[in-house]
């Protein structure tokens, strides 16, 4: 029984993230900004209209530099991945999982897949956008199954 006198323990601190946070650019200070409102943008020409990841000053298809920021689907699959284990990658608890999504919209996207096991990973496994956080209150883009 308690002592009703006794105040109730405090739930565990969440730990601390220990990733590293993002190296904000000129060109990719929208993405970040984004992200740590959990929202997935991309660039797209707006004159040839592709994407184009990571967001740059000039589109590689037509040269233009007219471009817009969209809010991108955050569904795409699994192109292909990896597990870096040598030198113990810094920032994270364990080795992550690297990919290569292949976002809905067309462009590429390489991320880390959370909540899945290294054996469970399969070519063309749909994945969703969620965010973790960062060191310094910042938030980066990474996949899970989708559905979980």
């Amino acid at each position: 029984m308690t002592d009703p006198a006794t105040p109730p323990a405090a739930a565990p601190a969440a730990p601390k993230p220990i990733r590293l946070a993002p190296i904000v650019t000129m060109e990719s200070k929208e993405f970040w900004e984004a992200a740590d409102r959990e929202q997935l943008i991309g660039q797209k020409c707006s004159d040839c209209g592709k994407f184009r990841f990571p967001p740059q000053p000039m589109c590689a298809h037509c040269h233009s530099l007219h471009r817009e920021e969209v809010q991108l689907s955050g569904y795409g699959t699994v192109h292909s991945w990896c597990m870096p284990r040598h030198p113990p990658p810094f920032g994270f608890r364990e080795p992550p999982i690297v990919a290569v999504i292949q976002l809905q919209e067309g462009t590429r996207f390489v991320s880390n897949v959370v909540g899945v096991k290294i054996e469970d990973m399969q070519q063309d496994m749909e994945v969703e956008v969620c965010f973790e956080d960062t060191m310094k209150n910042h938030k980066v883009p990474v996949f899970k199954r989708r559905g979980s």
